[in-house]
């Protein structure tokens, strides 16, 4: 009987830049591999292409009518979720917020950068 032993997802996580060869984002990521301790430029390329999700549902969140249901309940899910993962504060739970969140902001949660951050 044949089992299904691995589920995948074959779903990329990270984007590519559109210019590889671009002078002021090459050294903006590679201030950011040194500043954060990351392994690769991919985990910056993640975070970017996490952040990008993010800010896009807020967008069109906010293209809704204010009281739109569905704006209400995805809203406060978004919001909860940021408030969760860390990046938003207790005074900043509303959608605009989201939409000012930044590459940095995202990669200071990141418990590899934590242990980094210590000299572990």
């Amino acid at each position: 009987m044949p089992t299904n032993a691995q589920h995948r997802n074959y779903r990329k996580t990270y984007k590519t830049p559109r210019r590889p060869f671009e002078k002021e984002r090459l050294d903006a990521e590679l201030k950011l591999v040194g500043e954060y301790g990351l392994r690769c430029k991919r985990e910056i390329w993640r975070c970017q292409y996490a952040l990008a999700k993010l800010r896009k549902a807020a967008r069109t969140l906010l293209t809704l009518d204010p009281k739109d249901p569905k704006r209400i309940f995805e809203g406060a899910a978004l919001l909860r979720r940021m408030s969760r993962y860390g990046l938003l504060g207790e005074d900043e739970l509303e959608l605009d917020f989201v939409l000012q969140l930044t590459t940095q902001k995202l990669l200071e949660r990141r418990l590899q950068t934590k242990g980094f951050k210590q000299g572990l």
